[in-house]
């Protein structure tokens, strides 16, 4: 699904991204880690469009994500959904019209000024609504919702869209412990059950090693780690969020896990 080789992005003589190499399979779960600036968000905005990379290969759901062209630009699009921390929905609309903006890339100009949407469409955005159990607040304004209901209506919104891949960019940093575990359930069940790919930002180890079906660690914009929840012991998250200097030149990755010292256990950056 998704197939990247040698990626980076600089901004000026910044480098962001230092040739990253990854494949994503169809319908896996896979959570980036990494501390802030380590490349995260860049990465998912290389995905799908949102920044041009400088170099490097990357083929999302069979589209050239580097091709600036606007109408690939527009394909690639239809095809990729994003989450994103702050909710992004629109407050003064109903939960039900907040889930319908995911259907705007597939009606016309015209039908999505005057919110037309058929009956096909609303509803499959209700059966988004179920599927994070907000169904029954379909004709509430958005801005009545909590914060962590908002987050499950940008979910419904996502999978409105029937994209391939999801993207979710740190989709728990502001929601309580309860909360961030049930948005992520949502994420995984999309994933299993739709076959979805979704590639989540994380920063709390904890979620990443009980929802991810693979972990990937970013430092300094390389890619340090790759493997299971289990593989990503001590040392690994030393690589992850130690000093750059010691994120420089990644490692082969082993295959053996084990007990995470009381500090490193759900550590933030």
């Amino acid at each position: 699904m998704i197939h990247i080789r040698a990626l980076c992005k600089q901004y000026g003589s910044q480098a962001v991204l230092r040739g990253i190499d990854l494949d994503v399979p169809a319908g896996q779960f896979l959570v980036v880690l990494g501390p802030s600036g380590a490349g995260k968000s860049t990465l998912l905005r290389c995905i799908n469009g949102l920044v041009q990379a400088s170099s490097g290969q990357l083929q999302v759901a069979g589209f050239d994500a580097t091709d600036s062209r606007a109408r690939q630009v527009r394909q690639l699009r239809r095809e990729v959904a994003m989450i994103f921390q702050h909710h992004n929905v629109v407050p003064r609309l109903s939960v039900l019209k907040n889930t319908l903006t995911g259907r705007l890339g597939h009606v016309s100009t015209l039908a999505s000024m005057l919110q037309l949407f058929s009956r096909r469409d609303v509803a499959l955005a209700m059966e988004c609504l179920r599927r994070v159990e907000l169904d029954h607040k379909a004709d509430q304004r958005t801005d009545a919702l909590s914060g962590g209901q908002r987050q499950r209506v940008g979910i419904a919104r996502a999978l409105a869209q029937q994209p391939q891949v999801i993207l979710a960019d740190e989709p728990v940093a502001s929601l309580d412990p309860k909360t961030s575990r049930l948005v992520l359930h949502y994420l995984r069940a999309a994933s299993r059950e739709l076959g979805i790919t979704v590639i989540c930002n994380l920063h709390q180890v904890d979620y990443a090693r009980e929802f991810g079906d693979r972990i990937v660690g970013l430092a300094g914009g390389q890619l340090v780690f790759d493997g299971s929840g289990d593989a990503l012991d001590e040392h690994h998250l030393n690589r992850i969020y130690g000093a750059p200097e010691q994120a420089a030149t990644p490692t082969p990755v082993t295959t053996a896990s084990s007990t995470l010292s009381p500090s490193l256990q759900g550590a933030l950056p």
